[in-house]
Order: C-alpha cells, then sequence, then structure tokens
C-alpha cells in the first residue's frame, strides 16, 4: 500500500511539462503562485483559472488526479472561509431572522477560495509531473541546506509507513471490539488517545533506529557533496514552458497591480 501511494503522487508521461528541466520548473512555478496570491480582485480569477487550467491541460494529467486530491484540502478553506459571506460586509444579499448573507463577505469567501484551488493545482501540476527525488535535487542545487532536503526526503518516505501502521492499528481496535456498540463521548476519546499516543511512541522508535541506521552507514561524517547539474542540458530541455509560465505570471501581476486599489 506505501508503495502505491508513493507511487502514486507522480505519473509519468511524454508531455512538454513532464519533460520539462526540474530547477526552472521549481523556480517558474513558484512565481506563478506567487503570483496568483498577489491577486485582490474577484475579477481576475477567471484569467488566473484559464492560465492554471491550460497548464492543467498542457500537462495530460488525468483530471482524477486533481479531483482526488482537492476535497481534503477544499475542507480546510472551507472552514477557514465558510463564516465570512455570514459576518463581513455591509451590503445584505439574503436574510433569515439573524442570518444575512453579505456581498462582501461573499466575494471575499470566494475570492480567498479562488486563490486556494489555483495554488493548489498548480502545486499538483509540478508534483504530477517531476519525481520526488528530482525535485529535492532541484532544492539542493537553488542552496537549500542538505539537512533541510533529507529531513523532507525521510518525512515523505515515512509518512506512507505511518499511514500503514495507522490503518493497521484501527483495524486491531475493531478486532477488539471498538466500533461494534455504541460508545459514551469519554470512551471514544480514550480509544482515540491511546491509539495515536501508540502510534506517536511508535515512530519516535522508528525515528531513532532510522537515525542510528543511518549514522553507521556515515551519515553526517563528511560534507555533502556538491550538486552538478548540467546548464547546458537545462536551457536546452523546452525553454519555452519557462517562458510562457513566467510571461502568464507576470501578466497577473501587471494586471492586478492596473486595476484601481480595493
Amino acid at each position: 500500500m506505501a508503495v502505491s501511494l508513493h507511487a502514486d503522487v507522480y505519473i509519468p508521461g511524454q508531455s512538454a511539462v513532464h519533460r520539462w528541466a526540474a530547477r526552472p520548473k521549481l523556480l517558474s512555478l513558484l512565481a506563478l503562485m506567487f503570483a496568483i496570491a498577489t491577486v485582490r480582485h474577484l475579477g481576475l480569477l477567471p484569467w488566473v483559472f484559464g492560465v492554471v487550467g491550460s497548464l492543467y491541460l498542457w500537462s495530460q494529467l488525468p483530471l482524477t488526479y486533481v479531483w482526488r486530491r482537492l476535497p481534503y484540502p477544499g475542507l480546510f478553506i472551507v472552514a477557514m472561509v465558510g463564516l465570512l459571506p455570514w459576518i463581513s460586509g455591509e451590503t445584505i444579499l439574503w436574510q433569515w431572522s439573524i442570518l444575512a448573507l453579505r456581498l462582501e463577505g461573499l466575494q471575499a469567501a470566494a475570492l480567498i477560495a479562488g486563490r486556494f484551488v489555483a495554488i493548489l493545482t498548480t502545486g499538483f501540476v509540478l508534483l504530477g509531473t517531476t519525481p520526488f527525488l528530482s525535485l529535492l535535487e532541484a532544492m539542493r542545487s537553488l542552496g537549500i541546506p542538505t539537512l533541510l532536503t533529507d529531513m523532507t526526503l525521510l518525512t515523505y518516505r515515512y509518512l506512507f509507513d505511518l499511514a500503514n501502521q495507522l490503518a493497521t492499528m484501527r483495524q486491531a481496535m475493531q478486532l477488539r471490539g471498538y466500533g461494534h456498540s455504541r460508545q459514551t463521548l469519554q470512551r471514544h476519546w480514550g480509544w482515540l488517545a491511546a491509539l495515536f499516543g501508540s502510534l506517536l511512541l511508535r515512530s519516535y522508535e522508528q525515528s531513532q533506529r532510522v537515525y542510528s541506521a543511518m549514522r553507521l552507514r556515515g551519515y553526517g561524517q563528511h560534507p555533502p557533496r556538491a550538486m552538478t547539474t548540467d546548464a547546458g542540458a537545462e536551457r536546452d530541455s523546452l525553454a519555452w514552458p519557462t517562458i510562457l509560465t513566467l510571461v502568464a505570471a507576470a501578466s497577473v501581476v501587471i494586471w492586478e497591480l492596473s486595476l484601481p486599489s480595493l
């Protein structure tokens, strides 16, 4: 299961976005994300969605790839902005008793949710078309400390093992009667506290074993090797996706600056 989840993040393909060199792709898509984050006008969202949608179609990723991953972070953003239409603004669109739907709050919620979805979809394009190790190599070549990239790799690697352990422990709890009968709230939270406490202890013990094994194999005893990148290969590896993405990011920023301030 862990292997299947690990492989499911990156979808191999032959699109231009897949063949785009990792370092310029990382920089260009990050620039696009920052440009989207600067949008403060609701009228710019159709253009932003057009840019991100074109990028996603260009990557040739299946629609189910993003569709399966949006609901979980989507619940977070709904929880964050769900109250805005009811508490922010003065123009009332609809009212019932003490509930009032306000125009300004609705616009703010739509803007925040739209930027969130656009940035998240761009991130999915980056992760879905680039092997994770290639991303880490690109990050290290840009000067990010080796310790941070190693921690990112280990976190990503063992996150799936922890998910498997959690599934195994939940199955063991169900075999011991959890969930088969009505339980008090106190007993329910007691089960969950015991579950996550045991998972925390297991993850801590596993981290100690992994670090000891890494030290025995020489980790940290020699200076890290400098990452070497073929600048010529990056320059020749589809420079036009970089140019188009940076032009799209610049168009978003310029259009935003040209509109009157809110």
